[in-house]
């Protein structure tokens, strides 16, 4: 990095200058030029619902059957609770940075101007390597759900993988304005389908079902009470085995929830950042912890955590058991809503492959502007669209092929596991990076009362965000030696070493140092941003009324 032009080398040009810069490259803290930079498109309905449609997928849909047959209901209902908690802390401390600074650099950005650039390249690398193994992840849920149907089974599972996986991709080709509406639209149906199913199964379960059978809390009684016994044959200890069913929930619960944090990356191209991000991060985890929380209570009520049909590892091709939901309607002895329920599944996977696709784009090309990836990896079309980040992208689908030789349960759990460990580890960088860039403000005697948005529990939110999720990710792996399984045990953990080496190689490579708290750039970048947003308010107000309905809709 030493022949690279320094923001403080005394020859830049002034607006890269500043007495608080400390030891960065240019291209780490400025945006890049109009020309080559990604298109302020997307609104804050968009933008909440592509958050929505990237987090709301597998982990309530179909992941929920194995935390329900490991905890109970009680056990479920409580890890995804939990979970929650930890993720709102995670969200509120993203939005405090990213309203301040809405950068095109995603939260990688973040911890290499509050905190380390070798954190910096680190997170960003392996917030990409999640979304390359999510999103075939979401394809290969596709692919267990639509065999569900007869019909789905007689045609061979990779010709629909081939269907799948072009589909994103022309979408995300067509520009971000297009991809935001309809990916909005996706989500609305994502949100009206999950509002029917919690409705569905409130009625069901107080009798409105054709058996007329009143279900209640049947099952937070029988068969196993209100808590799973989950390894109990081996540990021979029943308050340990609910412990450990209880701790194996929060894993689920863990894969559940991530994905509810790319909102830091769309913030390049949102309109109007400083406004609509705080709202999108309000209303995005609000109306997911309301989905999760009250669906996962739900599918306790409905299901018994014994029942066979349930989505497990070591089962082979599942079909309609691929989801709770679908169980929870063949126990009430409706038919016909199985097929309806397997279609929304169909379309929420799907638009969740759909975003992780556009997230994992925009990852890498963030780390190609800042100089931590190749530079042809920053090219952009006339749409904005960073192209060549796209098709690379696209190239990983293809690891959904892996459940040609193996079954898709095998392979949906070894994606979990990766996809799990990649995002708490990402959780864990923003929490930091969000403590850091709490201390620089401590550091340089500005007030929080300033900015346009505020975590409500500060710092102290995000330590415990932090250490939550590090005893969560360092030990979800305890059933791999209960016996000893290589291929969990492998993609439970192997995210860890990959992140240490990223850290370690960038390190000694460039010699990186923990940047101090009164050293931190708070000022390089906010000039542009400010003057965008006047711009944009301006543009909003020539409208007349015609902008006034554009604000309500947006609102919405």
């Amino acid at each position: 990095m030493d022949d690279k032009k320094r923001v403080n080398d005394p020859t830049a040009t002034p607006s890269l200058r500043s007495e608080n810069l400390y030891y960065h490259d240019a291209e780490e803290l400025n945006e890049p030029p109009a020309e080559k930079s990604l298109h302020r498109d997307l609104s804050a309905r968009q933008i909440s619902m592509i958050a929505l449609g990237g987090a709301v997928g597998t982990g309530l849909i179909i992941g929920s059957g194995t935390a329900l047959a490991r905890g109970g209901p009680l056990g479920l209902f409580l890890g995804y609770g939990f979970m929650g908690f930890v993720c709102y802390l995670v969200m509120v401390g993203l939005g405090e940075m990213a309203a301040y600074l809405p950068h095109s650099k995603g939260f990688a950005g973040y911890a290499t101007r509050f905190s380390d650039p070798a954190l910096g390249f680190a997170l960003g690398w392996n917030y990409l390597m999640k979304y390359l193994i999510v999103t075939p992840n979401n394809i290969n849920a596709a692919g267990v759900v639509i065999q569900y149907w007869a019909g789905g089974r007689k045609v061979p599972l990779e010709a629909f993988m081939i269907i799948f996986i072009a589909f994103i991709f022309f979408v995300n080709l067509l520009g971000v304005r297009v991809f935001g509406e309809m990916e909005f639209w996706f989500s609305s149906i994502k949100v009206i389908s999950l509002i029917g199913l919690l409705l569905m199964g409130i009625i069901i379960d107080l009798g409105g079902n054709p058996k007329h059978d009143r279900i209640g809390f049947r099952y937070w009684h029988a068969p196993n009470g209100p808590m799973g016994t989950y390894l109990y044959s081996i540990v021979k200890n029943e308050h340990l085995s609910i412990f450990l069913g209880f701790f194996a929930t929060l894993s689920n619960a863990l894969f559940a929830y991530i994905g509810t944090e790319l909102i830091g990356v769309t913030v390049g191209e949102a309109e109007n950042p400083r406004r609509n991000i705080p709202i999108a991060i309000r209303r995005t985890f609000f109306r997911i912890l309301v989905f999760y929380v009250g669906g996962v209570f739900v599918i306790g009520l409905l299901v018994p955590s014994t029942n066979t049909s349930l989505f497990l590892a070591n089962k082979s091709k599942t079909g309609a058991a691929a989801s709770p939901f679908v169980v929870a309607a063949t126990l009430a002895g409706i038919r016909t809503l199985n097929h309806v329920i397997n279609a929304a599944i169909l379309v929420f996977v799907l638009s969740a492959a759909n975003s992780d696709l556009y997230i994992g784009s925009r990852t890498l090309y963030g780390l190609a502007v800042e100089g931590k990836a190749p530079r042809i990896f920053s090219r952009v079309n006339r749409n904005g669209v960073p192209y060549v980040a796209l098709i690379l992208c696209t190239s990983f689908c293809f690891l959904v092929y892996l459940n040609v030789s193996s079954s898709s349960a095998k392979v949906f759990t070894w994606f979990v596991n990766l996809v799990s460990t990649f995002g708490a580890i990402t959780w864990m960088c923003i929490a930091y990076s969000h403590i850091s860039f709490m201390r620089a403000l401590k550091a340089q005697g500005k007030s929080r009362d300033s900015l346009p948005y505020k975590a409500p529990f500060g710092s102290w939110g995000s330590w415990f965000a932090l250490i939550s999720t590090a005893v969560v990710v360092f030990f979800k792996g305890f059933d791999t030696f209960m016996p000893f399984n290589t291929a969990n045990f492998i993609t439970d953990y192997v995210g860890l070493p990959v992140f240490a080496i990223l850290f370690a190689g960038y390190k000694y490579l460039y010699h990186t140092r923990k940047i101090p708290a009164e050293k931190v750039d708070l000022v390089t970048g906010l000039q542009a941003i400010d003057e965008a947003e006047q711009r944009f308010l301006l543009e909003e107000k020539s409208r007349g009324p015609q902008g006034f309905v554009r604000k309500l809709w947006d609102s919405l």
